[in-house]
């Protein structure tokens, strides 16, 4: 009888060790399959030319891809499909020196990257300072519509912020009039009223990662008219709260107060609220006939804004910290044309100056030059 007993006993441990021991594919032991994700390549190198490269995906999860900097992207990014050739692509290299990121491949818990690498090539695109490469730029040469690897369409109501009167949409209106478009080489941010609301077009550069520091600059002919409230701006990837994290506008004007080009920076120790708000405005001829040529230097020590190569803003870090400079971390570029609000709409708004447009002829970013 005692035999018997423990015969049994070293059987039944024998099968109980035998089903928690997992297998050889990927079972844990708990009866459920770990997240596994593969790819045919791991790195990828490129000319200084536009271009793209398939790369074959095996997963058994869901998956997404993220990358690194704008300049490349991945199509699809996202798949509940196992098996997958997925495609790479990189923009033409203009920044005169070669450059390196990584795709992040995600399937559950499971990981893979893939390392990409561009040549560098001769660009004519300089910046006005020395010291500074491009490091991302939109010259508006190519398409009909802003490039969604590159910027992203804001959608809010009317009264979001400032009060504005405009409607953001994402690309068009319900009726599918374009807000944005590419025309002669040239962004048009249109406003404009259809079935009883004015629509605009808010969008944002390189939204996800910004830059920290560099030289920022943009060509613009802006719009006319009382009511107008185009801006050429700057707020942080990582925004929690205003004006604690910082705001830069490189330049803002208003078309009840024509041609009077200004450049502010707002943070909690200085903003309109308190009178204690940093800017500095000039009066410009021809700033709503003509392109003119905005920009900043952002550095870590100051920031100098300028206007068809002419010092206009200069704020320098006087090192007491986030109150007064929150400007050291990473922000994005924003293109808008605003409609009313608390300063476009100060004394009014004048319907019969709609339709309108904001013309952008490049958007550049330099950053320093290791």
């Amino acid at each position: 009888m005692t035999k018997k007993f423990s015969l049994i006993s070293i059987l039944l441990i024998f099968s109980f060790l035998t089903a928690c021991g997992g297998d050889d594919d990927g079972n844990d032991g708990s009866g459920l399959v770990q997240d596994a994700i593969s790819v045919s390549q791991t790195t990828l190198e490129f000319d200084v030319e536009a271009g793209e490269q398939p790369v074959t995906l095996t997963a058994n999860h869901e998956w997404s891809a993220m990358v690194g900097d704008s300049w490349v992207s991945v199509s699809p990014n996202n798949s509940t499909q196992q098996n997958v050739t997925i495609t790479v692509k990189v923009q033409r290299n203009e920044t005169g020196r070669a450059r390196e990121t990584q795709v992040t491949l995600m399937a559950g818990t499971a990981r893979e990257y893939i390392k990409v690498s561009q040549a560098a090539g001769e660009t004519s695109i300089k910046c006005p300072l020395e010291g500074y490469g491009l490091a991302w730029n939109d010259e508006f040469e190519t398409g009909t519509a802003p490039d969604l690897d590159k910027w992203t369409y804001q959608v809010a109501n009317p009264g979001w912020v400032n009060n504005e009167l405009q409607t953001y949409v994402s690309g068009k209106t319900p009726s599918g009039t374009s807000v944005a478009d590419i025309k002669d080489g040239k962004l048009r941010i249109k406003c404009f009223k259809e079935d009883g609301k004015v629509y605009s077009a808010r969008i944002y550069g390189n939204v996800n990662t910004g830059w920290t520091y560099g030289y920022i600059e943009a060509k613009i002919k802006l719009p006319k008219g009382k009511g107008t409230w185009p801006a050429f701006w700057m707020m942080p990837v990582k925004f929690t709260a205003w004006p604690d994290d910082g705001e830069m506008d490189i330049m803002e004007e208003v078309g009840t107060h024509p041609n009077y080009v200004s450049s502010s920076l707002h943070a909690l120790g200085h903003y309109h609220a308190n009178n204690t708000q940093v800017t500095k405005e000039r009066y410009l001829a021809g700033a709503e006939d003509d392109f003119h040529v905005y920009a900043m230097e952002w550095t870590a020590d100051y920031i100098q804004t300028y206007v068809d190569g002419e010092k206009l803003l200069y704020y320098a870090n006087d090192g007491s910290g986030k109150r007064n400079w929150p400007y050291n971390t990473p922000f994005y570029v924003i293109l808008n044309l605003a409609w009313g609000g608390s300063w476009g709409g100060m004394n009014g708004v004048d319907e019969s100056a709609l339709p309108c447009t904001m013309e952008v002829e490049y958007v550049r970013v330099f950053t320093k030059i290791d």
